[in-house]
């Protein structure tokens, strides 16, 4: 049975906002030329932004540069500047050095904590009063969680201001804020006006709201860039491609009807044709889409998808590489073309396969170009071992990864590239 290729890549994301990250060179570069201002005014040009497939409206840091953006969160924004004004406070945090503050922060209000507990203990030991012995160790972890969330609240209002600051550095007008924080008090306000402001680690949105719109008001008749027709376009795109590939049939057809023929609702539908198995509908879409903007990369990625769904190998090819050709540089398109080659088997297809996943092993690392270059090699072949620990390594699935290092090595000659990863594999799980 032949294996499905959607256009997305997903990824295993550890740590404590562990989820699927969504590898997709039309939704990166889109996003990335978005923010491009914002990452320049706060002199972060290393910041890349990674897509996490989870419904909740979310953006978060996680101690480095790098901003993750859950598919939720772009789905629901409306505009390229609310996502920038997102940016701009994630990126607040960054410049804020907040998760290194409340790290260390945690660490203090642990030892308070602990002290706080040897005395009650003390008072326990020591023949007192043992109720009050007992009160004051109950009380520590509520005084501890109290002080985090007073310190997370003020961290929040600070990553504000700043992210504030940025849109205004960045030229961009900072209304970007007020859009998000309305959605958000839509979403929030049932909630918000029934809880007590001090028992949560975010500020409350309507005082977010009201504070950005103070500070607005001061800005007094100051000009600001607004989005153009290209980049908002681009954006519609890449939140049509999000709901066709992820969202619910009645959301797809309420957001995007048969009825709008835009080229955002024709590529949602399409996606989603294709997704649910309406071939003849998806090629219909997409071969319009092609014929109303013939030179879009991504209009071809889908059209190798879908031929690849039919079995025409040779159709899907010429896709891919029509798509490559309009958008050189492209990991996952370069990754798809690979594995039909692979798939078609034609004389000279696998050699080719293997350098096109090297090459895309070399600039955006992804467990799918470990998987497809471990077919193109082989099952009688040392490297294909390596390729699926290397497969597995990406997938924080540590058991599997070592056993086919480990199968890598007693079949590969010592000294070799694909040897010494192996061992290097190996030697990182001890």
């Amino acid at each position: 049975m032949r294996k499905i290729f959607f256009a997305f890549l997903f990824l295993c994301c550890g740590g404590a906002h562990a989820a699927a990250l969504i590898q997709d060179t039309e939704i990166e570069s889109v996003l990335m030329e978005i923010i491009a201002p914002i990452t320049s005014a706060a002199n972060i040009a290393s910041a890349n932004v990674r897509i996490v497939n989870d419904d909740d409206f979310n953006a978060f840091i996680m101690g480095g540069e790098d901003i993750y953006i859950n598919t939720g969160l772009l789905t629901r924004l409306r505009t390229p500047n609310a996502l920038r004004a997102v940016v701009a406070h994630e990126l607040g945090h960054t410049i804020g050095g907040h998760m290194a503050q409340m790290s260390a922060r945690m660490e203090s209000e642990m030892r308070r904590s602990m002290m706080i507990q040897a005395l009650g203990i003390g008072l326990m030991l020591a023949g007192g009063n043992s109720s009050l012995g007992a009160g004051v160790m109950a009380g520590a972890s509520g005084i501890a969680r109290q002080s985090m969330l007073a310190f997370s609240r003020d961290e929040e209002r600070i990553a504000d201001d700043m992210g504030f600051d940025l849109m205004v550095r960045s030229e961009y007008n900072p209304n970007g804020f007020i859009d998000v924080f309305e959605q958000m008090n839509d979403m929030t306000f049932p909630i918000e006006s029934k809880i007590n402001p001090n028992s949560v680690n975010h500020p409350l949105t309507s005082e977010r709201l009201k504070n950005v719109r103070d500070k607005i008001s001061h800005l007094g008749n100051k000009e600001f860039k607004s989005d153009d027709v290209a980049i908002t376009k681009k954006y519609d795109m890449v939140r049509a491609k999000l709901v066709g590939y992820l969202d619910s049939d009645s959301r797809i057809k309420t957001l995007y009807p048969t009825s709008d023929k835009s080229d955002a609702a024709i590529y949602a539908r399409a996606i989603a044709n294709m997704r649910w198995g309406n071939l003849a509908g998806a090629a219909v879409g997409t071969r319009t889409l092609i014929a109303r903007n013939p030179k879009n990369p991504y209009f071809y990625e889908l059209l190798g998808d879908l031929e690849y769904r039919y079995g025409h190998y040779d159709d899907a090819i010429a896709a891919y590489e029509r798509a490559i050709e309009l958008r050189p540089n492209s990991p996952q398109v370069e990754t798809a073309l690979s594995l039909v080659l692979v798939e078609r088997d034609g004389d000279n297809d696998n050699a080719r396969a293997i350098n096109l996943c090297k090459r895309v092993i070399l600039t955006d690392e992804s467990p799918m170009a470990y998987w497809v270059l471990a077919r193109a090699y082989g099952a009688d072949d040392g490297r294909s071992d390596w390729s699926m620990a290397e497969y597995y390594r990406m997938q924080n699935n540590q058991k599997k990864s070592r056993e086919y290092a480990r199968r890598a090595k007693s079949r590969l000659k010592s000294g070799t590239p694909e040897y010494i990863k192996s061992d290097d594999i190996l030697k990182s799980a001890d």
